[in-house]
């Protein structure tokens, strides 16, 4: 039996779903798809993308589009990350609470092929397509909506990110953006997601190590294991706090051993933390 399968080219692969969308009723569920396809349809004309340059293929809870690769990735990531926001915005300001709509969005590109059989719909193949696929069904993507008050959430393949949102072009900030190694099914893959970090992010501890380090080993705690890595925390207020077993690292000086706090109060004068030296006299703070 022979495929007659098109040749693969080169395309832009935008991918949306919707939030919860399998917890709503028909009616409610009907209503999501046509206002999913109004606002693809406000994005691409935006970003300036004709019929003749883009296919879309009904996924239910959402969309899969294919987008010519004349249309430069950078219209079409402003496109997501202002035009997408503000029709979300201006159809849940008016639907019931039932009926409100976040999406999850993943811009990726790659090879695709089609699958031309009669009597189908559809029909995309391509490895690039699969892997985009594993990433808009990623923990990291589906958390980083459920963290945020906004109505979508965008995460970029790593070779848009490398080949266009690091370089900066206009509208496209990549301090914006962060990294997220995610893992579905088999696939171990990168994301960037756009918008702000989680509110705790930790790094995971090494096992315990060999007994009997020595030289540059790093030497064992008291119960025979390796301390703790740093867990960073990132803070709105710009500070960096930063743990490290029994140290405390606040703006790069650091705490040592046992200290008092203040509890429940409110500190108007210094605080110091260590010994005072007054004229050749010493305190202890």
């Amino acid at each position: 039996m022979t495929l007659a399968l098109t040749e693969p080219v080169n395309r832009t692969i935008l991918l949306l779903d919707i939030e919860d969308f399998s917890r709503r009723g028909d009616v409610v569920q009907a209503c999501l798809r046509r206002e999913l396809h109004n606002v693809v349809e406000d994005t691409l004309a935006e970003a300036g993308v004709e019929r003749n340059m883009q296919y879309r293929e009904d996924r239910g809870d959402g969309l899969i589009v294919l987008v010519s690769a004349d249309i430069p990735k950078t219209v079409l990531l402003r496109a997501l990350l202002t035009t997408t926001p503000d029709a979300l915005c201006q159809y849940n300001r008016l639907a019931s609470s039932s009926a409100q709509m976040r999406l999850r969005m993943v811009l990726a590109a790659g090879e695709v092929a089609f699958d031309p059989k009669q009597g189908t719909v559809g029909g995309l193949v391509g490895h690039d397509l699969n892997q985009s696929c594993r990433l808009l069904d990623a923990d990291a993507l589906r958390e980083g909506l459920a963290q945020r008050d906004a109505d979508c959430v965008l995460g970029v393949s790593s070779p848009v990110y490398e080949g266009v949102v690091r370089h900066g072009h206009r509208g496209l900030r990549p301090e914006e953006f962060y990294h997220a190694a995610v893992a579905v099914k088999k696939d171990r893959l990168d994301l960037w997601l756009h918008g702000p970090l989680p509110h705790v992010t930790t790094v995971p501890a090494p096992g315990p190590a060999p007994a009997g380090l020595g030289g540059g080993g790093a030497p064992n705690d008291a119960a025979g294991q390796a301390p703790a890595a740093p867990v960073s925390v990132p803070a709105s207020t710009g500070a960096a706090f930063a743990f490290n077993g029994g140290t405390v690292s606040v703006g790069g000086s650091q705490v040592n051993g046992d200290q008092t706090g203040v509890s429940g109060g409110h500190v108007t004068r210094d605080v110091v933390m260590g010994s005072v030296r007054h004229e050749g006299r010493s305190e202890q703070a």
